[in-house]
């Protein structure tokens, strides 16, 4: 009796494992590999990104840098190894980069402060707190002698349910409100466009709003939260939904120009995240269907997917004829812009769900196991690592590099005379 009970056992466990390796297959045959990209069609070459000159009193006036998204920033003073100079904070995440101007950096904190910091000393020079929840860089203008634009998420504690959050604008020299305009939730670095403010919410809505004086001038509305941040790019905005979808609108008034889908897959759709980068005619952006897209910047086809082993939440910094971009499957990526053919990869000591950063030459990163690293380029060598860093990405002045760890901000210059 016993010997029919385990051979009935037997059977069953193996037609368990028959059908499981059969619904895998199945999965697997239904769900489309990395599709190759053409290196001709709606590619611009001359399009590409330019590391740019830091003038005037900004420095680094928004996340990623450019309106494009780009996440190249301008010469630093020096390549790794770096040392510290100077480094503040406390015990709250830093979960994006500052902003960087008029001699201060400018940043947000779990905690709901933006706080204004020496670059010089990192002394704190004030504080501003909203009792809401933050998770996005701040933007930084010249309005009426520099303004500070901050995005909020619900009130304290985080983690909870509410129906706002708020657009708030400082002043950069004491944190004073200039206006508040009330939105949905919202995580979205702000993209400053001349005096044009660019936001989206969890209610999968993307704005216009006038930076002088707060108020509303349009609102498009996706089928599901917007989290990233917006670019532009020759009028136009995009924005990445967690509907699975891509949107690219007219900047003046809001007019949807098209709406871009992900690969087609068994069950449901991955979400955007990622802030979408613009160049080379093309628009690059990540998923959390682990994978990384290129779609025309004009038409919205998409022009190549590559498949990663783990979600892409963060933004793809594009330089050099190279998209460079993280996955939780531990793996930083180099990929071809124009085909999306892997060109190296470096695997790091953990997930990877924040953005890059692109200096001279150098590609930094940062893992959730709080490691940031500094890779080649050319062909991803490591060059560096520091043990502090999450999710942010470097930022520069053309002074210092500064590097946000899990909680305190870095002031780093070269050791090499």
């Amino acid at each position: 009796m016993m010997g029919r009970v385990r051979r009935a056992l037997l059977i069953a466990l193996l037609l368990l494992a028959v059908l499981a390796a059969g619904g895998y297959w199945f999965y697997k045959s239904r769900t489309p590999g990395s599709v190759v990209g053409s290196s001709t069609v709606e590619f611009r070459p001359k399009a590409a990104p330019k590391a740019p000159r830091v003038r005037g009193v900004i420095d680094w006036p928004v996340f990623g840098f450019g309106f494009q998204r780009d996440h190249l920033g301008p010469s630093a003073p020096g390549r790794p190894p770096l040392r510290v100079v100077w480094r503040s904070g406390g015990r709250s995440l830093l979960e994006f980069p500052p902003v960087i101007g008029f001699g201060r950096l400018f940043i947000s904190n779990a905690d709901g402060n933006v706080l204004a910091v020496s670059a010089t000393t990192g002394r704190r020079a004030w504080t501003f707190h909203e009792q809401r929840c933050v998770a996005a860089s701040p933007a930084l203008g010249r309005y009426a002698g520099g303004t500070v634009y901050a995005v909020f998420l619900g009130r304290q504690p985080c983690g909870q349910n509410h129906p706002d959050g708020e657009v708030v604008a400082l002043g950069v020299g004491t944190g004073d409100v200039r206006w508040r305009t009330t939105i949905g939730p919202s995580e979205t670095s702000p993209l400053l466009v001349g005096h044009r403010l660019y936001v989206g919410d969890w209610r999968g809505a993307v704005y216009e709003l006038d930076a002088r004086t707060g108020k509303v001038k349009w609102r498009f509305s996706t089928g599901g939260p917007v989290k990233g941040g917006i670019a532009f790019s020759n009028g136009r905005v995009f924005a990445g939904s967690y509907d699975g979808h891509v949107y690219c609108l007219r900047a003046t008034d809001g007019h949807l120009l098209w709406r871009a889908s992900e690969d087609a897959r068994l069950f449901g759709h991955g979400t955007f995240y990622s802030t979408p980068a613009v160049a080379y005619g093309r628009v690059y952006i990540g998923s959390t269907d682990s994978r990384v897209y290129s779609y025309g910047a004009t038409t919205g086809e998409r022009r190549w997917s590559y498949v990663t082993g783990g979600y892409v939440y963060g933004s793809p910094s594009v330089w050099n004829g190279r998209v460079y971009i993280g996955s939780y499957d531990h793996n930083f990526y180099a990929l071809d812009a124009a085909t999306g053919r892997r060109v190296w990869s470096f695997h790091a000591n953990g997930p990877i769900s924040g953005s890059s950063t692109v200096l001279d030459g150098i590609v930094y990163f940062a893992t959730l196991n709080g490691r940031t690293y500094a890779l080649k380029t050319r062909n991803g060598s490591l060059v560096w690592s520091f043990p502090d860093g999450k999710y942010a990405p470097v930022v520069t002045d053309g002074r210092r590099i500064y590097l946000a760890g899990f909680a305190k901000l870095y002031a780093l210059v070269s050791t090499r005379r």
